[in-house]
């Protein structure tokens, strides 16, 4: 330990509930190095507890919990390049660490709530209470209670309802609801003014409000219909509309037709608000379902509030991810946390945790989150998966809205010009181009253990994708071996992509101009090279796609892989890689080219491996190449009916020829007529026909 550093100290202390508590921090050195501040073998117990790190200021930057500290710190300081990007960025930005052993798992995780939101460190997920969301705050510790649109912090004696989308989803249910519950909606100063005034507002002259402000009604007659406007929107609708039901029914009898009339157009606008909010749980649980769409890096995450088999509420969040931790964990500890503190400073009344939680997937100590979320409410909490049934089916609709929130969330990012402009600039910076890389193309390679080896080439001008000119290719040598070799199949696909590309710049004779299409006088697509080559992988996939380019004698394209583990990206004969900053937008291109590059080579895996189960007995027929498989198939429906047809049948299929139809019924072992062609001649489409050849394949 250093002597005279700010941040060395040893000291124990007891906890809030007498469990004592040893405390030990490193000292800060002022080297960011793990190494320098790593604790001494054996000093780390062998216990549960909850571990902060701190920057060369002494300033907390993350907080973490562990059934076991020694097990989990010492995986912070085991090789720097295996680490999460965030968390490698973590421990070299620390210059120590610090420890406190709890007896046991849940009073580590309420700790660990507490620090993290005392300290609020940067590299912590935060699931902050989102203060956009607007709710609908109903006053009750006023005399007259009203009913209002509200966002920020919750007050006590104040009842909240939502969150909601948007504001004038609130605003919309207030102008139903105010023709039943003439409840006070406006505010102190002009309730003070019409009193003041003796005249209520256009609202009391309309009947959606009761006017208290001029005594048409008593203080606790305004409250009354107040707290039944409250009972409507917790759930208790049944109650409240067998009990209106009623009194129209009475009404009637007593020849009060208007009363009556009054008393239906309130069970109308009822029923309207309830459809407004459509039962997804039949059996009126109150549960909260949760659901997760992530990357390596972000992650975004949705919960559909229900109450009483209704959703009466929805938020959303996207957030960076640290390192690989447990997302579900430490988004109940958070969320429900948070809840715990609003209620208590809002409405004691009001659950901050509902009776069920549905998960996508249960946490690594969900026992001790479940104990801990039946502490927070006062009474028994499930916290499971759902398997099947109504509550499945809801869980796969949040999973949906979690996975088009992230989606939007990346194109909102895509979409802005000035953040495409910027990600340009940073990659011509960082990877040292000599102009912005205007035209990025990317190649990826997609197989299952050497079967169906296929690649994509996708293509990004301006930051925007052109799908136009994205080309898949069928790989020859690997797929000819039946072996998986990344390598090989990046250095075909930038052979044949290139030889193509110097070929489409040769002189137009008639033209006079390079790279026209003799036929349609346009320019081919592949006629001039991109500025930088992107390919799916590190340093071998970079050097084989290098080595390629210098044998074709290209000069003028710049070359970079980006390796999916830890996004770095890996230049031309580099021993180290280019790590660009996490909030770096043009890493945030170069993943969206990787991920699309990725997806178009998957789809045509997907399409190949398919059309090779339905048509694996013509895989073997000399000459008969994927096009005319597909031919084939698609006249006569399936392989059965081909094993059926005569030679004189398969020649009617456009490229198929005598030889071609012997050959297929040979292989197919058809025992049906392989005579009566005397009338055709040889097939000349049998000769010299690219045995890989595939719809949509690129040159």
């Amino acid at each position: 330990m250093m002597r005279g550093s700010p941040c060395a100290q040893w000291h124990s202390r007891a906890a809030p509930n007498g469990t004592h508590v040893r405390r030990s921090r490193i000292s800060c050195p002022l080297m960011a190095d793990p190494s320098t501040y790593r604790p001494a073998p054996g000093t780390i117990p062998d216990a549960p507890g909850v571990y902060r790190f701190r920057d060369e200021h002494c300033r907390v930057i993350y907080v973490g919990k562990a059934k076991n500290l020694r097990s989990r710190l010492n995986s912070y300081f085991a090789d720097l390049f295996g680490l999460h990007p965030r968390t490698q960025q973590m421990v070299t930005t620390a210059a120590s660490v610090e420890w406190t052993v709890v007896s046991t798992e849940v009073e580590a995780l309420q700790l660990e709530y507490n620090w993290i939101k005392e300290f609020d460190p940067r590299f912590n997920i935060r699931y902050r209470d989102d203060k956009s969301y607007p709710v609908l705050a109903v006053t009750l510790n006023e005399e007259y209670p009203r009913l209002h649109v509200y966002r920020g912090p919750r007050r006590r004696g104040v009842r909240y309802f939502g969150p909601y989308a948007h504001a004038w989803a609130i605003r919309e249910t207030l102008d139903l609801l105010t023709r039943v519950f003439p409840a006070r909606v406006c505010s102190g100063g002009v309730f003070k003014r019409h009193g003041q005034i003796g005249r209520p507002c256009l609202l009391g002259y309309i009947d959606k409000c009761s006017a208290p402000c001029v005594g048409n009604v008593t203080a606790e007659e305004h409250r009354a219909i107040v707290e039944d406007f409250c009972d409507f929107l917790s759930g208790r609708t049944d109650k409240m509309i067998r009990r209106l039901e009623r009194e129209m029914e009475a009404a009637a009898a007593e020849l009060e037709f208007e009363r009556a009339a009054r008393l239906r157009d309130h069970l109308g606008a009822l029923r309207r608000a309830m459809e407004k909010q459509a039962v997804v749980l039949g059996d009126g649980t109150d549960a909260d379902v949760i659901a997760f769409a992530c990357d390596e890096l972000e992650a975004a995450v949705q919960v559909f509030h229900v109450r009483g088999g209704r959703v009466r509420g929805q938020r959303g969040w996207v957030i960076d991810k640290v390192e690989q931790v447990d997302l579900v964990g430490q988004f109940l500890t958070q969320f429900y946390g948070e809840q715990a503190a609003l209620a208590g400073a809002a409405d004691d009344a009001i659950q901050p945790v509902p009776r069920e939680v549905l998960v996508p997937e249960l946490p690594e100590d969900a026992d001790t989150l479940t104990e801990w979320l039946c502490g927070l409410r006062g009474a028994r909490v499930q916290l499971r998966v759902p398997q099947r049934g109504d509550k499945r089916a809801l869980s796969d609709t949040v999973a949906r809205n979690a996975a088009e929130a992230f989606a939007q969330h990346k194109l909102r990012r895509a979409g802005d010009l000035t953040a495409r402009a910027a990600a340009l600039q940073e990659i011509h910076e960082h990877l040292g181009l000599d102009t912005a890389p205007l035209r990025i193309e990317c190649i990826d390679v997609s197989h299952v253990q050497g079967n169906d080896v296929v690649a994509s080439l996708v293509v990004f001008e301006d930051g925007l994708p052109r799908k136009s000119d994205y080309r898949r290719f069928a790989i020859r040598d690997a797929a000819g071996e039946g072996r998986s070799d990344d390598v090989a199949s990046i250095a075909e696909v930038v052979r044949r992509r290139f030889a193509r590309s110097l070929r489409d710049t040769e002189l137009d004779p008639p033209t006079g101009r390079a790279g026209l299409n003799p036929d349609t006088g346009r320019p081919r697509k592949f006629a001039y090279p991109p500025n930088l080559l992107v390919v799916d992988g590190g340093p071998a996939q970079v050097a084989a796609a290098a080595e390629v380019l210098f044998e074709l004698g290209v000069t003028d394209v710049a070359i970079a892989g980006l390796a999916k583990r830890l996004e770095e990206v890996w230049l031309p004969g580099g021993t180290d890689p280019v790590i660009l900053p996490r909030t770096s937008e043009g890493l945030y291109l170069l993943q969206r080219v990787r991920d699309e590059a990725h997806r178009f080579a998957i789809s045509y895996h997907r399409q190949k491996r398919s059309a090779r189960m339905t048509s694996s007995a013509l895989d073997d027929v000399a000459g008969l190449g994927q096009t005319r498989r597909t031919a084939l198939l698609k006249h006569f429906g399936s392989v059965r009916r081909i094993r059926q047809a005569s030679v004189h049948e398969l020649t009617k299929v456009s490229g198929v020829g005598p030889s071609t139809a012997r050959a297929v019924l040979a292989a197919l072992g058809s025992t049906g007529e392989l005579g009566n062609t005397g009338e055709l001649g040889p097939d000349e489409n049998d000769e010299n026909r690219d045995p890989d050849e595939s719809n949509g394949a690129a040159p």
